[in-house]
């Protein structure tokens, strides 16, 4: 084959320089001996995860006034048969209805909650990211709390004796639901939560409650320590439960007397500022192959004894 290019003029040649890539790369290294592919490999994972903490995290979509949304048709009719303050009812267009729709429908129509049919891509922008909402959605609007003092002045007013609670580090909404429920089962007059680190009144809260927060006040403490200073300056005793309590719970000679029950954290317990307030730390006897009781639980056994020496006392 001649070495000549168009139109038969000579055509150079490479030298030698393409002789190389033609011989190959030789016999493939043993596995212990590329490192430098672990150490690419280790060096590329690093900068993956550099990039994902730089990357701006995909957050819900902030609503209007501190409103949320509960999504999804079982948690849409739990909350209305709970008789939380929805405000407005989002249906996507040509979803399939079943008896769950039917009845959401009907409990906003009795309710007269407005509803809105509105695109499905609407909804889908409207709730949290990466949540399946099923077709509907209920609009929630922020919760308005009381001042713990004026709760107090009231039930004194009322001639009523003083039965409040106080969460201290409790931020399971679930847990503060049950919480409202059970001290408006047993005759208190409100729930108090601090402004930081603790459960506030969420469409969660309110599910869990069953009806109870509409009917309960939830206070609000901007320090949880003050207001308890406030209380015991006028003339409530604070009982603080924990598992490690030097006075046990049943018979409880300040149950008759103004009460502010504090509950602590699962985990924690209570705050070591905050039990140094209380007048006596309540212990519940409980079998020793448990190691504690959830705050709910908790709160509602400690209400009950309270409830039944408060009956029996009269």
């Amino acid at each position: 084959m001649s070495n000549t290019g168009k139109k038969g003029k000579p055509r150079k040649g490479t030298g030698g320089h393409g002789r190389k890539a033609l011989e190959g790369r030789g016999p493939t290294p043993r596995a212990e001996d590329r490192h430098w592919a672990k150490d690419r490999r280790r060096r590329a994972a690093a900068e993956a995860k550099e990039r994902a903490k730089a990357r701006p995290q995909r957050r819900r979509p902030a609503m209007p006034d501190g409103a949320e949304l509960v999504t999804g048709r079982n948690a849409a009719v739990e909350a209305l048969r709970a008789q939380i303050p929805a405000t407005t009812v989002y249906v996507a267009q040509h979803i399939e209805v079943d008896d769950r729709i039917r009845e959401i429908v009907q409990l906003a129509a009795k309710r007269n909650i407005p509803m809105l049919e509105i695109t499905r891509p609407e909804l889908d922008r409207m709730v949290p990211f990466d949540t399946i909402h099923q077709g509907v959605a209920i609009k929630v609007p922020a919760y308005e709390y009381a001042d713990p003092v004026t709760l107090l002045q009231d039930a004194i007013s009322r001639a009523q004796v003083p039965l409040f609670v106080a969460l201290d580090g409790v931020t399971d909404p679930r847990n503060l639901g049950a919480i409202v429920r059970s001290t408006a089962a047993f005759g208190g007059q409100g729930v108090i939560v601090p402004q930081r680190r603790s459960a506030g009144m969420t469409a969660a809260a309110w599910r869990t409650s069953a009806g109870a927060a509409a009917r309960l006040p939830v206070a609000l403490a901007g320090n949880l320590n003050n207001t308890i200073a406030d209380f015991k300056r006028a003339g409530v005793f604070v009982i603080g439960l924990d598992g490690g309590g030097d006075v046990q719970l049943p018979g409880l000679d300040l149950a008759t007397s103004p009460l502010l029950i504090v509950v602590g954290s699962e985990g924690k317990g209570l705050s070591r500022l905050t039990a140094e307030l209380c007048d006596a730390i309540a212990s519940i006897p409980i079998d020793s192959a448990t190691e504690s009781l959830n705050a709910g639980i908790a709160t509602s056994v400690a209400l009950y004894e309270v409830s039944r020496l408060r009956a029996a006392a009269e």
